[in-house]
């Protein structure tokens, strides 16, 4: 073990690039700024870019402690050769969760329009507002969301220190057992929380609530799908960056093999949401369901409809079909990269195509915005990864993680 590079130091390219992006995130968004803030709806379509770029990045950076808990539970042993890197990107959570934080307070107490139900004179004359207001109200949104954030953070961050315990010094068995018994725990508290958060209520206020006279019960099923696959793409090109730089020795194909398939299984599982929660209401035609879907499949957002199906579909399934492809490094960065922003133009559909629904406002706030939110990663990724070294060397599982063979 002592030849291996355990401590990662960050390069100082990695502070330019970072300030590089972020800088280009800056000047895009005041070029948005002056082209589209004196638009009738520019603000709203401002603050609708934020809300769904810290959504999804936030919630691609929970979705990193998600791929921990769950791979826990399942006795998992193949993840701990790089589950710092996990570990490295959930601590975004609370940064990315602090600026949505502040973004949905402001939605609610500046009497924005993104969100209809939070109007008392319109909802005073609208019978599906009413029968929803036991929900849709203020004081819940507010509440829901702040214990959402803070408590996939607190959660996370005892998940996180329990994981810590693998670098102060060999365990015997009996600790070995202890050890196994509390990351299960705090793992299945975690999960516990993500059900009822991601999995459940959360996507419907933060997300399906702009469209407040429509619902789906498929559509958390639906937001985890896209959050998690992304996640996973994330993983994947910061394994692939280390291994680059000569770290993570003992991280091989197999270990990259098995990402790759959990990047192909759930581009396919998000592919059978979508299409479940389409077909079915495409085949009812109900006019109080197809409304969601009418500007998105005629109207003018039909070209991104069709291109979130072709980058999250049709690309996966051609290219990481093979078993080479999946332990090819090129490929598979490039897959990443290209799910990753495939499923950001998933959420930048689910927000602004119901925001602004007669034309399509993709530009320079939305490349901008992305970008300081990808520079802001960068630096502080590159950073919680120098904190632990890179191998949990005295993690009961290492060696089940090193002889990992698919």
């Amino acid at each position: 073990m002592a030849s291996i590079k355990t401590q990662f130091e960050v390069p100082a390219k990695i502070k330019t690039w970072s300030f590089g992006v972020i800088g280009l995130g800056i000047l895009l968004t005041v070029i948005g700024f002056l082209t589209h803030s004196g638009d009738a709806h520019g603000m709203d379509n401002f603050w609708g870019t934020l809300l769904y770029n810290s959504i999804f990045f936030t919630l691609i950076c929970n979705a990193a402690m998600f791929f921990i808990c769950v791979t826990t539970l399942a006795m998992g042993a193949w993840q701990i050769a790089f589950v710092r890197v996990a570990e490295a990107i959930s601590r975004m959570v609370p940064i990315f969760g602090t600026v949505l934080l502040a973004v949905l307070l402001y939605l609610i107490f500046s009497g924005s329009h993104i969100y209809h139900w939070n109007d008392p004179a319109a909802v005073a004359s609208d019978k599906i507002l009413q029968h929803k207001e036991g929900f849709l109200n203020p004081t819940f949104f507010v509440i829901w969301s702040i214990l959402t954030v803070v408590l996939w953070w607190f959660l996370g961050a005892r998940m996180r220190k329990t994981l810590g315990e693998n670098d102060n010094g060999m365990k015997t068995k009996e600790s070995g057992k202890k050890y196994i018994f509390k990351s299960t725990v705090n793992a299945s508290l975690f999960l516990v929380w993500f059900a009822l958060t991601a999995g459940s209520v959360t996507p419907w206020l933060w997300l399906m609530s702009i469209d407040a006279h429509w619902y789906s019960t498929m559509y958390s099923w639906y937001t985890f799908a896209s959050s998690f696959v992304a996640g996973i793409a994330l993983i994947v090109l910061f394994v692939i960056y280390l291994k680059n730089k000569g770290y993570l020795e003992l991280t091989n194909q197999e270990h990259l093999h098995d990402l790759g398939k959990f990047m192909f299984a759930f581009s396919i599982f998000w592919t059978y949401v979508w299409f479940s929660q389409y077909m079915l209401i495409w085949y009812a035609n109900i006019p109080e369901e197809t409304v969601y879907f009418k500007h998105r499949v005629q109207g003018p957002y039909r070209g991104i409809f069709y291109l979130n199906l072709i980058i999250n579909f049709v690309a996966p399934i051609l290219i990481l079909m093979t078993r080479d492809s999946k332990r090819n490094y090129t490929i598979m960065t490039f897959m990443a990269v290209l799910i990753i922003f495939g499923h950001w133009i998933d959420f930048y559909q689910m927000v602004m195509a119901s925001i602004s629904k007669e034309h399509v406002t993709l530009g320079w706030w939305d490349f901008g915005i992305a970008s300081i939110f990808v520079g802001v990663m960068i630096f502080f990724v590159s950073r919680f990864l120098a904190v632990k070294p890179l191998v949990p060397k005295y993690h009961p599982f290492l060696k089940e993680s090193i002889i990992h063979h698919t």
